[in-house]
């Protein structure tokens, strides 16, 4: 039997896009797998009274369970409130779809958005899929984020080896066509926590890290002249905390080369239409940190609470510091009661 997201406190993107749009700041989109994650987030989320979006991979449903994960959305509202924020925004979204058929039944069960991802399609199938998608979740007020390019990298089951920038020509028509409620574009950013090969790169004399290159801003700016005031969305936007791969290496951890989208670019694309900055891998590197620190410091524990709350506390200080950037330090528009 299908459940509305309405019916478990959620809401869809429409609103909080619009005003993330016209405040000039966006919305934090984390990805979870289990409950530690989703505890973070919301105690983060809640304290600094930010709307938050709750993001689930195909990968990530399987792993936690469909119906679980529909009782964890309607937790974390509660769980909101009991912390202190008396309205909380929070979005259950799909992240990455790859058929109807999943994102229909999550529309089906209580998710609030979804994303259909045909961008590896040819440009018409893409068209096509996005469109029929639209269709079904808008019947039940579930908002809808498209796709138009590739970005390189691995999250979950969404492998490219090469990114293809997102052509500013094809919005328009993409956009008007689906019916979308929101567009991923690609501008330079890529998935995981080797979002570019060292030969992309340059290197720090005096540190030796990576530098990675510039995100292509002109295409960004492209897009927008093309579609203005629609909200736009980028994905595999990790920063790859520095502090959190050093904790990993330095504790049995093997992560050479790690390297993500600098804080200073984020931040400069929150000032555009760009209204969704999702966040991934940032999350795995801090929870992995709390948990192999905690071993090599205390091999006699075996208890997960030991171990993984240390991984939870590390990734409530990474939640709140990544809010704090895409919402800005200063903004007040943002923030619910």
């Amino acid at each position: 039997m299908a459940v509305s997201f309405k019916e478990l406190g959620l809401v869809n993107t429409r609103d909080m896009f619009k005003r993330a749009v016209d405040g000039g700041y966006a919305i934090p989109a984390f990805n979870f797998n289990n409950l530690e994650q989703l505890q973070a987030i919301i105690k983060a989320s809640s304290e600094l009274k930010s709307p938050v979006i709750l993001q689930v991979s195909k990968g990530a449903r399987n792993y936690a369970n469909q119906t679980l994960l529909r009782y964890l959305a309607e937790g974390a509202v509660e769980y909101a409130k009991e912390l202190g924020c008396n309205h909380p925004e929070i979005v259950l979204h799909l992240d990455h779809g790859d058929s109807f058929e999943l994102c229909k039944n999550c529309v089906d069960m209580g998710f609030s958005s979804v994303m259909i991802d045909g961008s590896s399609l040819p440009y018409e199938e893409n068209v096509a899929l996005t469109k029929r998608v639209v269709e079904y979740a808008h019947q039940f007020d579930v908002t809808v984020e498209g796709e138009l390019g590739v970005l390189a990298g691995v999250e979950d089951e969404v492998v490219a080896e090469e990114s293809h920038y997102t052509k500013p020509e094809e919005v328009v028509d993409f956009a008007t066509r689906t019916g979308v409620d929101s567009l991923a574009i690609s501008i330079g950013t890529s998935h995981g926590a080797y979002k570019f090969k060292p030969e992309q790169c340059t290197r720090d004399p005096k540190t030796g890290r990576l530098i990675p290159p510039p995100l292509a801003f002109d295409v960004l700016e492209a897009i927008e002249k093309e579609l203005p005031g629609f909200p736009i969305v980028l994905h595999g936007s990790s920063s790859v905390p520095q502090q959190y791969v050093d904790i990993i290496n330095a504790n049995g951890g093997k992560l050479p080369n790690a390297v993500g989208i600098p804080e200073e670019e984020l931040r400069k694309a929150t000032k555009s239409a760009v209204c969704k900055i999702n966040i991934d891998s940032d999350s795995r590197l801090a929870f992995t940190a709390g948990v192999r620190e905690t071993f090599v410091q205390h091999p006699e524990y075996f208890d997960p609470r030991q171990y993984c709350g240390k991984a939870r506390e590390y990734m409530e200080k990474l939640y709140s510091e990544k809010i704090t950037d895409v919402l800005g330090s200063d903004n007040k528009l943002a923030q619910l009661d």
